[in-house]
């Protein structure tokens, strides 16, 4: 399986000529999501979902379809009948080859004023992939890969470090990343890596790595 990078929490996946898109959102590349056979979107945040991004994919490819959870598709099925479908925590499908396992229910939280709305994570093809969203999910599965959101607004670097030590992958790549400055990438790296007890790597927009 191919992983590239794209901006932000954006990342596409590639297997025997098929690929699967994962949060194409307002951070990512215009045309983050083109080209893609399936697209998942973790919750409705627009740093995550971008109905611009989504229209552009689905047009480039009439075969196309999304899997999401229920707030997010309350806001597109009607755009694109018949090609949303809707998801949620223990389920399980497969989209453009891929085997995927819906975890959590929950975004992390903001602040407690804030209500919580609903975040799942895909877990892709029995563990080789695990990609969050906005949430320290921790799979009933071992994980391989893990897409980690490694700075936002809702976490610290604790937090971060511990949940890479609670999943225990292979390797973690870093994802959510558009608003880590250049300085204090160092920072992070080094004490991830140092104190996360995996593989912790970085991948700049348009990499890509074998998973």
């Amino acid at each position: 399986m191919k992983l590239t990078k794209k901006s932000h929490a954006c990342v596409r996946l590639e297997k025997d000529g098929r690929t699967l898109v994962i949060d194409p959102g307002g951070f990512s590349e215009q045309d983050a999501a083109v080209g893609a056979d399936a697209i998942l979107v973790t919750h409705e945040h627009p740093d995550h979902f971008d109905e611009g991004r989504l229209r552009a994919a689905l047009e480039a490819n009439p075969a196309a379809g999304i899997w999401t959870l229920k707030s997010v598709a309350d806001q597109i099925a009607a755009a694109f009948p018949g090609r949303v479908h809707t998801v949620g925590h223990g389920d399980t499908f497969t989209a453009a080859g891929f085997d995927v396992q819906v975890h959590g229910e929950l975004h992390a939280v903001i602040h407690p004023d804030i209500p919580r709305i609903t975040n799942v994570g895909y877990l892709i093809d029995g563990g080789r992939v695990f990609h969050p969203g906005d949430a320290l999910t921790v799979p009933d599965h071992p994980v391989e890969t893990l897409m980690l959101p490694v700075m936002a607004p809702w976490n610290k670097i604790s937090e971060v470090i511990d949940y890479v030590r609670e999943v225990k992958p292979q390797r973690a790549y870093d994802v959510h990343d558009a608003l880590l400055t250049d300085l204090a990438r160092p920072v992070y790296d080094r004490q991830i890596g140092a104190l996360g007890g995996t593989d912790h790597q970085r991948l700049a927009p348009g990499a890509s790595a074998d998973v």
